[in-house]
């Protein structure tokens, strides 16, 4: 044998090598013959399974639709009921059985009996097979091996019209039938295989013979001897190696590297781009361009950077790129990075405080931003008047608004606490001088220690031991005190800290005045629409009501609502709105709802109180504009006003451009009843129209503002949807209501004003109620003096029989001499006793001081004084004039 160098070259040294598998190509080229040979044959496998498969498939559908086709054939149902089914179906299932291919149609009873089978002999006895699903409705189908071999067979029922089986009906096709695919198939696929496998097999050769030249022949061990002495120099040099391909991939990178770019374990075949490196670097990296000692900052570390990218044949395919660590220029990198970081925190300051009008919010941003990028632990102290928007007058106490720390079980004051800083403080110190006050070392610092010996103890045991105390200040006006806090840090503040600290408060002072003149301002028009809103509900018994109203978070609006007893047990109930938000709106709010007080004291239909109203907003955005020309008019303005009578049950309602009431009955439907809409007040122009509804005792009337149904994301549609949804699934009683409508609605901020009202409705029971007709005859007050004290004996009111006979007499009388027919007296019995004389004349009676010499004019008197209330209501066919007085 001659040595291996000696040996003489073959015509095809690669190929042999290949087939030896002495090399790794060769050790390729098996591998992948034996994985080409498997790959055919499972292929082969499958395919003969799933040809098997489909055979199956196919008898079954087949059997399926035969069984239905002829379960569902005209006459196969009526054949049942024949007398002999056998003559008549038998040769018609022969006839479908050859025309469809298959091998047996079967009829047959609920009980499973043949009516019909290719052989007659089987006629008459009991079918095989599972007919339970079938009798129950279901088509079932079930592979079994039959006389006839390997088949499926179908069960389908015959149903009557009413969906009752009244028969069965099974085909059967064996597999053989529809079989033989595979048979057919397989030498097309074994000559397919082989071909695959002989083309498998010389691609893999050409590709083994191509790594063959590209591993220089060597086997696995030599080319393992290779790769660790290249590994070994490549992570010995001091230097950081990184070799980047195409698509900006990671394709190495050694320990030094790892260690400079603190990259993570699995970095290699990952893109630059992903790592975490910083912007810079990756660009570089990830770019492949040439680059020369380029200065990049990584965390701590500055590293020059020298990159250089790769050729293959003339063309790149990728780069290598080398780190240097200059620890030289550490010292200037950080001071440039802190002198950028405190840039960063004072435009982070100015985007990131004042972010909302809310001077508690504003401070524990101030705390927030600080913690932990300047202090390990940040507190913000106000006077209790800029809390809640005045200013500080003389020397009071502090109170604890933000705290903000790097843990949560510092010792320090929390928040809400107040706080009264002796005169040796920091923060005393720095709130009487005006300026940052410094104390480096809180363990050497009596004066600080002075404030609370136990809790000073406390802190600096915890490991705090520097502090800044800046003051809050906006002007000349003194907000508070801001304290910053150092625990991790060794090094005190210093005097480059303290006035970072110092522009750091003094932008944060800017948003905290702010907010504190916006809750000001915000509170004072509170105040104002609080007060001019009913703060509770008068007594009365015609209905039940609940209420709620929400202000908007942007600030105060023009919503407002009333109930307001009516003569005649009868209750008014109003809702408004005055568009817009600011003392402007709440202001023109409750002049509107002092003018609703006063129309409604005239006992006016809703139709005419809202027409007077209109006229009044129409002078007051004359007056307003005559007067000041920026003052915003009263333009959308909208109102409903609804009178209910509990003695018939009726409920009359106006409105000008206000949403529609919604009517829940005592079955719980909801509806939104056809209320015509008038135009918003202040238009003129159009008269506004009434609506009469009829409510049955126990209804709900809901009436709300058009903030509960429609805002910037919703038209009024949706709104009115939602809110028919809310009130089908609200309990029976108005709290439960109104429970039900606000939870209903999508979280947020409220833009607008919410008022809501809901009212139950009660009726007045005929037995509360007396009525007479009266003629026009002095004589009849004797009569109507005799029923009202049988009346009022009936109700236990014989107390009042005297005032009330007194009463009556007065205005019957009256009516008779001034007024004209018909004449009407009624009494109700509510929380006062009510008389009441109707008389057909629009004439208004005057109250009148008669002198000694006058021989009548005292009886209008009289009734004022025996009663509590009296008054006059117009109606369209004449006057009602009332008194109430009071139940003993």
């Amino acid at each position: 044998m001659l040595p291996r160098e000696e040996q003489p070259p073959g015509r095809f040294p690669g190929v042999r090598a290949t087939l030896g598998g002495r090399s790794v190509a060769g050790q390729v080229f098996v591998l992948q013959v034996v994985i080409v040979l498997l790959l055919v044959v499972a292929a082969v496998v499958a395919l003969v399974l799933q040809v098997r498969y489909d055979t199956t498939e196919e008898a079954r559908n087949r059997s399926v639709a035969v069984a239905e086709s002829f379960a569902n054939a005209p006459g196969t149902r009526e054949a049942l009921d024949s007398p002999d089914p056998t003559a008549v179906l038998q040769p018609r299932a022969e006839a479908a059985r050859e025309a469809t291919g298959v091998d047996f149609i079967v009829v047959m009873n609920t009980d499973g009996i043949r009516y019909t089978h290719p052989k007659t002999d089987r006629i008459g006895k009991k079918f095989v097979g599972n007919l339970e699903p079938a009798l129950q409705g279901r088509v079932v189908t079930e592979q079994i091996i039959g006389t006839i071999g390997p088949l499926v067979q179908a069960v389908v029922p015959i149903k009557d019209p009413d969906g009752k089986v009244v028969g069965l009906v099974s085909a059967g096709i064996t597999t053989a039938t529809v079989g033989g695919t595979a048979d057919r198939q397989l030498p097309l696929v074994l000559t397919a295989a082989a071909v695959a496998l002989a083309l498998a097999t010389a691609g893999t050769a050409l590709v083994s013979r191509r790594l063959l030249r590209q591993t220089h022949g060597l086997g696995p061990d030599e080319m393992t001897r290779m790769y660790e002495h290249h590994d070994a120099v490549l992570h010995a040099v001091r230097e950081g190696v990184l070799i980047v391909g195409t698509e900006g991939r990671l394709l190495l990178a050694n320990d030094e590297a790892h260690r400079l770019l603190d990259l993570p374990a699995d970095a290699e075949g990952r893109r630059v781009l992903h790592l975490g490196l910083a912007p810079d670097t990756a660009e570089l990296l990830d770019s492949g361009r040439m680059a020369t000692d380029e200065v990049h900052l990584v965390k701590d570390r500055l590293l020059a950077v020298n990159q250089r990218p790769t050729t293959l044949r003339g063309r790149p395919s990728g780069s290598v790129a080398t780190l240097r660590d200059s620890t030289e220029l550490r010292a200037l990198s950080g001071r440039a990075e802190e002198a950028r970081e405190r840039l960063n925190m004072l435009y982070d300051a100015g985007v990131g405080i004042g972010t909302s009008l809310d001077v508690t919010r504003t401070a524990e941003e101030l705390a927030e931003l600080a913690v932990p990028r300047f202090a390990d632990f940040a507190t913000v102290d106000l006077f209790e008047a800029v809390l809640g928007g005045g200013q500080p007058e003389g020397v009071t106490r502090l109170r604890r608004t933000a705290c903000g720390g790097i843990r949560k079980d510092a010792p320090l004051y929390p928040v809400g606490e107040e706080i009264r800083f002796v005169d040796s403080s920091p923060q005393a110190r720095a709130l009487k001088d005006g300026q940052a006050v410094i104390e480096p070392r809180l363990e050497e610092a009596p004066g600080w220690r002075a404030q609370d010996l136990e809790r000073s103890a406390q802190i600096v045991d915890f490991g705090i031991h520097s502090l800044v105390a800046v003051p809050l200040r906006a002007g000349s006006l003194v907000l508070g005190v801001v304290s910053f806090w150092r625990s991790r840090k060794a090094e005190p503040f210093d005097s480059d800290e303290v006035a970072l600290a110092e522009e750091l408060v003094a932008r944060a002072a800017v948003s905290i005045d702010n907010a504190r003149r916006y809750t000001r301002e915000h509170s004072m028009a509170v105040t104002l629409q609080r007060s001019l809103l009913p703060r509770s509900l008068p007594e009365q018994n015609a209905l039940d009501i609940a209420y709620r109203y929400l202000p908007a978070q942007a600030g105060v609006g023009g919503d407002w609502f009333d109930v307001l007893p009516l003569s005649g047990a009868r209750v008014a109930l109003v809702v408004g709105d005055v568009v817009g938000h600011g003392l402007h709106a709440a202001a023109t709010m409750g002049r509107l709802r002092t003018a609703v007080h006063n129309f409604s004291a005239l006992d006016l239909p809703p139709d005419e109180l809202l027409a007077l109203l209109d006229e009044l907003v129409a002078r007051i955005d004359q007056d307003e504009t005559e007067e000041e020309a920026d003052t915003a008019p009263v333009t959308g303005a909208t109102c409903l006003y609804a009178v209910y009578d509990p003695v018939s049950q009726r409920c009359t309602i106006a409105r000008a451009g206000h949403p529609p009431p919604a009517l829940i009955q005592p079955d719980g439907s909801v509806d939104f009843p056809d209320v015509p809409a008038g135009p918003p007040l202040g238009l003129g122009g159009l008269p506004f129209e009434t609506a009469e509804l009829e409510l049955a005792e126990d209804s709900r009337l809901v009436l709300y503002t058009d903030g509960l149904v429609e805002d910037r994301g919703r038209d009024i549609d949706e709104g009115l949807e939602l809110l028919r949804t809310a009130l089908t699934r609200a309990g029976r009683s108005p709290e439960e209501t109104c429970q039900a409508v606000l939870e209903a609605r999508q979280p947020g901020r409220a833009s607008d004003d919410i008022a809501l009202i809901v009212a139950r409705t009660r009726a007045l029971g005929t037995d509360l109620v007396a009525e007479w007709q009266v003629p026009s005859d002095p004589a009849a007050v004797g009569q109507v003096r005799s029923a009202v004290t049988r009346t009022l004996q009936a109700w236990d009111l014989e107390e009042l029989s005297f005032t009330t006979e007194l009463v009556l007499s007065e205005l019957v009388t009256n009516a008779i001499r001034y007024g004209g027919e018909p004449i009407r007296v009624r009494m109700l019995r509510d929380r006062s006793l009510i008389c009441e004389v109707f008389d057909s004349s629009s004439t208004s009676p005057h109250l009148r001081y008669a002198t000694m010499t006058d021989e009548g004019g005292r009886g209008l008197f009289l009734v004022a004084q025996l009663a509590d209330r009296w008054g006059t209501r117009y109606l369209p066919a004449g006057k009602v004039i009332w008194a109430e007085q009071p139940l003993p």
